[in-house]
């Protein structure tokens, strides 16, 4: 099954949970995609596929700029994995496949 689709995703973070959509396009060993909330859309950039696990950096501006990097692994409809925001940490992204 294709690592490709639209899952409902909620990051757990300081400021509380942050639900999302992300959309993964997957095109062999790479994706592109984005992350879509209550806070703005971000790209997700540098996706790399390797079998069900994936890899990405985002560049977040709001509420502060900010480099995330984001690993997860698709189980299936499911989405689990972590998003590491520098200094503070990484926080847990679980999500389920919509489209």
């Amino acid at each position: 099954m294709s690592v490709s689709g639209t899952y409902e995703c909620v990051t757990k973070t300081p400021m509380g949970d942050q639900k999302s959509d992300v959309t993964i396009v997957a095109d062999g060993d790479t994706f592109t995609g984005t992350n879509a909330g209550q806070m703005g859309s971000m790209a997700m950039e540098d996706g790399k596929v390797d079998g069900n696990k994936l890899t990405w950096t985002m560049n977040m501006t709001v509420p502060m700029p900010m480099k995330l990097e984001g690993e997860a692994t698709i189980d299936g409809d499911t989405l689990t994995g972590t998003v590491k925001a520098g200094a503070f940490g990484s926080f847990p992204i679980n999500g389920t496949r919509k489209a």
